[in-house]
């Protein structure tokens, strides 16, 4: 299929390449419409208790829930009170001027006097909670940015006003992401661009895995936007539409471009057919080789598909968007651009390098060397490799969950200062649980509240409403909504017996308990999803069912110690000064989930280029050692380019203000460093030195309909003069 493909492709590039550039400018248009239809919040699963609470308090009793804190401050150096006139008049002010459409219930210091924390301990701060009105979080978020303008103190009022809150944080974090991600784009593509300069060492090629990159950039978008039509889209996805799209497009680019020019240096220079003939000879190797690739990241981020969180859903939607785009322009745009310029790839040579030919690979040069001294002690490499990875992987063992608040943004972002303002002027940070008693008896529920009551942490249950048969409860404790301990009064308050009826307990502390049940419910299946269908896609590729139960192994072991960096970092607290994060004490659930998903593609990526060139080279040989030694050396350089370019686009993505951004950013760099150095230059010689005629192992009929059926590596057209019989007649 691939070969009658790259036939048509050589045939009718001009065709090939107008509809691409037709197509991606369509899509450039229809895509960039689509940051209206994205949603700011799916982190929660609707079967969860704490998603039923919420919505069952929302049906009985209306929007009870704190959305909105805004602090009302006396300005520096002013002593005017809480208690004076002239202050509670400006926030009066302030509060009637909330819409009563967009707010479904306004509780200011002054309605409550009784109540203790609504004002300062200084009296010069006091507190205005706000309820939200609305169904849904975006319908929440969007009344939030509808109000949020209102909420400044009045003309000569002499106070300042500052915003905390959950939706205030969402506000935050939505601002910065899109903010991040331009600046992502804006850092790493020149840096992408001039390195593939040096890597290439010529203009037009250089410039090729961006004009790729942008290409799937805009598909992805344009994909993105049609999905919004049927489902809600998190605007997180964006960022891996971003990253995925780039770094694949970037990967892909440079194995075609090596492999196309690879075989064209192997041609005579005034063969008027040498671009088609190389194209021929280019797309069932490497054109191959992106197929299958494309398969397996698209494959592993669909394995998102499986939890019920729309944030992770749409990192699925994004992620297979991105890789599929990335994976169609190589296969077409690409080698249709390829043909029509020919030899002209390499105009614009650095001057140090006009006139030096274009290295076609062996197996001396000093990746082979790299792999031979490797496979001369491979239990030694083996056992100190993994010894060393299982070391940094260790912290992940103590990991703790949480996640979204007010310290995943920067210390100066509005509602983080907000919050901490919050804490110094109101006291210690306190947590509370909303709890929906249904169909309980009247003379149950003083047992309930006296037993919840009794809680070690607990520091005050209240009433906040009863309509019929059902009642609203409050408890309160002291901590953060994310810590261990909070999580622990959650679970606590659910153990406890509400007699008839039932007690459903919601909250931010609760959501997150179901957030993590749900991940740890699910992730077998993703799991499972991810394992199954990478050996299925490997054995096709390759033939073998060793190789692809090495290739997951190989990749656990380098996402494990990513894991145990990002759990060092971002959990422990360590270099958060020079990264220049305040540590939030655990790992957000959803992101290593996400940065399991994406670097599993990412791995597979690079296992399936250097198992194409070795399986190659045995095809040719039998010859497991020369195998090993020429895949690595063919590879090695292009592998670690390929990880370098990729480096720059995921490593600005590190630079975000966002600390669940970050973490992503820097853990994928870290695996992928690993992957791509450490692993494939080192550990996979070793291991396949030591299985020998066992890599390409398979039982009998499943060996038989691979040879009739499965997809080899083979040039289009007859290999260059001489390269098998040089190949074979290589010292083995």
């Amino acid at each position: 299929m691939i070969d009658r493909w790259a036939a048509l492709v050589a045939r009718r590039a001009r065709l090939v390449l107008v509809v691409g550039i037709l197509l991606t400018l369509g899509a450039a248009g229809y895509g960039v419409g689509v940051f209206d239809s994205l949603s700011q919040g799916g982190f929660d699963d609707k079967d969860s208790e704490s998603a039923r609470a919420l919505e069952l308090e929302h049906d009985t009793f209306g929007n009870r829930g704190v959305d909105v804190v805004v602090i009302f401050s006396a300005e520096s150096g002013d002593d005017l009170t809480a208690n004076e006139p002239a202050f509670r008049d400006a926030v009066a002010e302030v509060v009637d001027s909330l819409p009563a459409d967009q707010v479904a219930d306004v509780v200011p210091y002054f309605a409550v006097p009784e109540a203790p924390g609504m004002v300062s301990a200084d009296g010069r701060s006091a507190q205005v909670l706000v309820s939200l009105a609305g169904e849904t979080q975006d319908d929440y978020l969007d009344h939030y940015q509808d109000i949020e303008p209102l909420l400044t103190a009045p003309e000569g009022s002499r106070l300042q006003v500052d915003v905390a809150g959950p939706f205030a944080v969402f506000s935050d974090v939505s601002e910065i992401t899109a903010h991040d991600l331009k600046r992502a784009e804006i850092l790493s593509m020149p840096i992408v661009i001039l390195l593939a300069f040096l890597i290439f060492g010529s203009l037009v090629a250089a410039s090729m895995p961006a004009v790729v990159g942008l290409v799937a950039l805009f598909g992805g978008l344009a994909i993105m936007r049609v999905i919004t039509l049927f489902t809600d889209v998190s605007i997180f996805a964006i960022n891996v539409v971003s990253l995925i799209g780039i770094g694949m497009a970037i990967d892909y680019a440079l194995f075609v471009i090596s492999r196309f020019r690879e075989e064209l240096a192997k041609l005579p220079d005034d063969d008027p057919d040498a671009a088609r003939t190389a194209i021929r000879r280019t797309m069932p190797t490497a054109g191959r080789t992106v197929l299958f690739s494309g398969l397996t990241v698209a494959a592993a981020m669909a394995s998102l598909l499986v939890f019920p969180q729309a944030f992770l859903r749409s990192m699925a939607y994004g992620g297979v968007a991105a890789v599929l785009v990335a994976m169609l322009a190589s296969l077409t745009v690409l080698p249709a651009a390829l043909v029509l310029l020919g030899r002209r790839v390499d105009a614009g040579r650095l001057p140090w390098r006009r006139g030096r030919p274009v290295a076609t690979t062996d197996a001396h040069g000093r990746w082979a060397a790299l792999a031979r001294a490797v496979m001369r002690r491979p239990v030694l490499v083996i056992v100190a490799i993994v010894a060393v990875l299982l070391f940094i992987a260790s912290p992940f063992l103590g990991v703790k969950w949480g996640s979204v608040d007010y310290r995943v943004l920067p210390a100066d972002a509005p509602s983080h200062e907000a919050a901490a303002l919050l804490n110094e002027k109101f006291g210690a940070e306190t947590s509370t649980a909303t709890v929906v008693l249904d169909q309980t008896a009247p003379e149950d529920l003083g047992p309930y509240f006296g037993a919840v009551a009794e809680l070690d942490d607990v520091t005050a249950v209240a009433p906040i409403a009863t309509e019929g048969s059902r009642t609203l409860l409050r408890v309160t404790w002291e901590g953060n909504s994310q810590s261990e301990r909070s999580q622990d009064v959650v679970e606590a308050i659910r153990a406890i017996d509400p007699g008839s009826g039932r007690a459903l307990v919601g909250g931010q502390s609760a959501a997150t308990v179901d957030l993590v049940d749900s991940i740890g419910a699910h992730l077998p299946w993703m799991a499972l999803i991810v394992v199954v269908v990478m050996l299925v896609l490997l054995f096709l590729a390759f033939g073998s069912l060793v190789l692809p139960v090495k290739a997951v192994l190989m990749n656990l072991l380098s996402i494990s110690a990513s894991f145990g960096v990002v759990t060092w970092i971002f959990s422990d607290g360590h270099l958060s000064g020079l990264l220049g994060f305040e540590p939030p004490g655990y790992l957000d659930a959803t992101n290593p989930i996400l940065m399991l998903a994406v670097l599993f593609g990412l791995s597979m990526d690079y296992e399936v280029f250097l198992l194409s060139r070795v399986r190659e080279q045995w095809d040719r040989t039998h010859d497991n050692d020369l195998a090993v030694a020429t895949g690595v050396q063919k590879t090695g350089r292009i592998i670690t380019s390929a990880a370098l370019l990729l480096a720059v686009v995921i490593g600005a993505f590190g630079t975000s203000g966002i600390v669940f951004m970050k973490m992503l950013g820097i853990g994928m760099l870290v695996a992928l460093l690993i992957d791509a150095t450490i692993v494939r230059a080192m550990l996979v010689p070793a291991t396949m030195k030591l299985l020998g005629r066992w890599n390409w192992w398979a039982p009998a009929p499943m060996r038989r309909w691979w040879e009739r059926y499965g997809f080899r590596e083979e040039a289009g057209d007859a290999a260059a003069p001489g390269a098998e019989s040089d190949a074979l007649a290589t010292p083995r």
